[in-house]
């Protein structure tokens, strides 16, 4: 990567793993607290659709982001704060009109969410979507802000932001704690620790819009006022990338509600894939973010006709550093997931039962992480290229294909009982998603290849190919030390057991990727060795 790419990525490597981080330790104080009870499980319901909208408008390589950073990296500063003002407009009233709607709604849409929920977790399920319906209206305020800030080279509030929603959560259970003391888990609380669970997840998102305001006013990309432009061709540019992106983005989203109609059967499935979730996430979106945003301004300048060999190649680039971190890291999660999880999460309300529902879920997802990551980078070089349509059409193809696996990995339920001899439960949730993704990758691949007039598929898949190799060995080697050597069983004996496989597990990957001649992962070493050993 050129300079600029890497300055751009250390300071959002940098961001992203201090929001991590917060992220991390606001799910080990929820964990503690509330374990996978009451209060938290039935937040993994009402969670969904406003979380569904913050992830989908709000976040970071979400398609109101691509598509402010695709349309306005090509236009000055002053046309910029015109499209910002007209958007956030046009997208604040229809929001305003869908917050009043979840509001209204809350009682059916949980319904609709979590049918197999008991009475009491769908009452406090309720109140919590009704508490946290105006994130809505935020989660679009997020995103055209932050996809404006980068698209004016602005990284590093854009990438730290989501550290203020941890702090809210931090902050409200623990006052909840200081209120109620060690009862905070029971059912007795359960509506109460629902609620400070929504409401301070309510503030962070608050939060999360306010921290932009500086720096869009630095950047002078504010107008305090409504502006109603439809005709704008920046606007016009923007909502034809936005509009198939978000519903391509929505449709993806709408498998986590099928996942969660079938979890609603399987006893504390919900909040198991919420804490497996939140592992995978913090590596996941840490790689993700600095990998994608400096890449994807770089899409969109080489679009023309006789910049298609520099965007292949940087589309190689992109796929093979995807790759060459994602393998080694789901090579990791399969091979060392129950002393992960143990040393992560079990502690407290968070027993040896929940440990074991998670572990199997972490393996799981460690199977499909080279799928994540591919699939989001091939979606952005689609988005650059001003077609949202295509990964609309596949997105949609997927819905029916995921509610079909789902229902076969979770035994085939109807009204008369299963009707399939396996079940995999809530792993095959998870396992389910891992197709999806791997299929979809294929055929967004397809897609380049014909859009771009070929491309050296081939090539890249025998070195696709030795990644994998490299991978399979070093979670080999992870799972035998942790396996064979005799580990004290307190916490200090787990993390070292887990530090030390990790480090002999990417030890491995990267002695034998250099070996079979992966360009991009002897590339990473030396940019890790300058680093720690600077000349």
């Amino acid at each position: 990567m050129g300079r600029s790419l890497k300055r751009i990525a250390l300071v959002v490597t940098v961001g992203t793993l201090l929001s991590k981080v917060g992220g991390l330790v606001r799910q080990l104080v929820i964990a503690a607290a509330f374990g996978v009870g009451a209060a938290y499980d039935a937040y993994n319901y009402a969670y969904v659709l406003p979380g569904f909208l913050l992830i989908l408008l709000g976040g970071i390589n979400g398609p109101f982001h691509s598509a402010m950073v695709s349309v306005l990296s090509r236009r000055p500063r002053q046309e910029s704060a015109h499209v910002l003002a007209a958007l956030n407009t046009m997208v604040s009233a229809a929001l305003l009109l869908l917050t009043a709607l979840l509001v209204l709604a809350a009682n059916p849409l949980i319904t609709l969410v979590g049918p197999g929920l008991s009475p009491e977790l769908h009452r406090i399920a309720v109140v919590q979507l009704q508490v946290m319906a105006p994130m809505a209206l935020l989660a679009g305020l997020i995103g055209l802000g932050f996809g404006s800030l980068n698209a004016a080279d602005e990284f590093w509030i854009p990438a730290v932001s989501p550290i203020m929603s941890s702090l809210a959560l931090v902050v409200g259970v623990g006052v909840l704690w200081w209120q109620v003391g060690t009862n905070i888990g029971s059912m007795q609380f359960a509506l109460r620790g629902g609620i400070v669970l929504a409401l301070a997840t309510l503030v962070g998102a608050l939060l999360q819009w306010l921290i932009q305001l500086p720096a869009l006013i630095r950047q002078g990309l504010t107008k305090m006022k409504l502006v109603w432009d439809w005709h704008h061709p920046g606007v016009r540019e923007v909502w034809q990338v936005m509009g198939p992106a978000t519903l391509s983005s929505g449709m993806l989203q709408i498998n986590v509600f099928t996942d969660l109609f079938f979890a609603s059967g399987i006893l504390g499935a919900a909040a198991g894939l919420g804490y497996a979730n939140l592992l995978v996430q913090t590596p996941l979106g840490l790689i993700s973010n600095a990998l994608l945003v400096p890449l994807l301004p770089t899409f969109a300048r080489l679009t023309a006709q006789e910049d298609r060999p520099a965007l292949v190649t940087r589309i190689r680039q992109g796929l093979m550093l995807s790759t060459a971190s994602m393998v080694p890291l789901g090579a990791m999660f399969v091979a060392l997931g129950t002393p992960i999880v143990a040393l992560v999460y079990e502690r407290g309300a968070f027993d040896a039962q929940a440990a074991s529902l998670v572990s199997g879920l972490l393996m799981a997802y460690g199977v499909g992480m080279p799928a994540y990551l591919a699939r989001d980078l091939l979606v952005r070089v689609f988005y650059a290229l001003g077609d949202g349509t295509t990964p609309f059409r596949l997105s949609t193809a997927g819905i029916g294909l995921n509610v079909v696996f789902d229902w076969l990995l979770v035994g085939g339920p109807t009204p008369w009982g299963p009707q399939l001899p396996f079940n995999f439960g809530a792993t095959g949730l998870v396992l389910a998603t891992v197709a999806i993704n791997l299929l979809t990758c294929a055929a967004l691949l397809v897609g380049l290849h014909s859009r771009l007039g070929g491309l050296p598929l081939q090539r890249w898949a025998f070195d696709g190919v030795k990644v994998l190799w490299a991978g399979l060995a070093a979670g080999f080697a992870a799972w035998a030390l942790a396996t064979l050597m005799q580990w004290p069983q307190d916490l200090l004996g787990l993390l070292i057991e887990v530090c030390l496989s990790v480090i002999t597990g990417l030890a491995v990957f990267a002695l034998i990727s250099i070996s079979l001649g992966v360009a991009e992962v002897r590339e990473l070493a030396r940019e890790l060795r300058y680093r720690v050993i600077p000349r």
